[in-house]
């Protein structure tokens, strides 16, 4: 139900799209959002987006990291810009109900690996 992909490798400071398509009927009622867990650490959602489009994004990625939708692909981005090693973690797409619950469904995850 959640598709994610675009993960890969690249150096430090550039940056990369990662996409996550979803089936319509998730897509147009749930929050949408990324998460990510880097090696031996735990799982933390980064970025969310409403389905008005209201984002929030965690501390360590604000500034850098964008999240968006596109209601006609039923797709969610997350554009990440100046990535660092400290990156490097499996990116998983999900959908929630509402921002205060876990979310409801996940995504397979795509790695993301920066390193030079």
């Amino acid at each position: 139900q959640l598709q994610a992909s675009g993960g890969g490798l690249v150096q430090p400071g550039e940056s990369l799209r990662i996409a996550c398509v979803a089936s319509g009927d998730i897509f147009s009622s749930h929050i949408m959002g990324w998460s990510r867990q880097a090696p031996g650490k735990e799982r933390l959602t980064i970025a969310t987006i409403t389905t008005r489009g209201t984002t929030l994004y965690a501390e360590s990625v604000e500034g850098r990291f964008t999240i968006s939708r596109d209601s006609a692909k039923n797709t969610v981005y997350l554009e990440m810009d100046d990535l660092q090693p400290e990156d490097t973690a499996i990116y998983y797409c999900n959908a929630r109900t509402s921002q205060y619950r876990l979310p409801k469904f996940w995504g397979q995850g795509t790695l993301v690996t920066v390193s030079s």
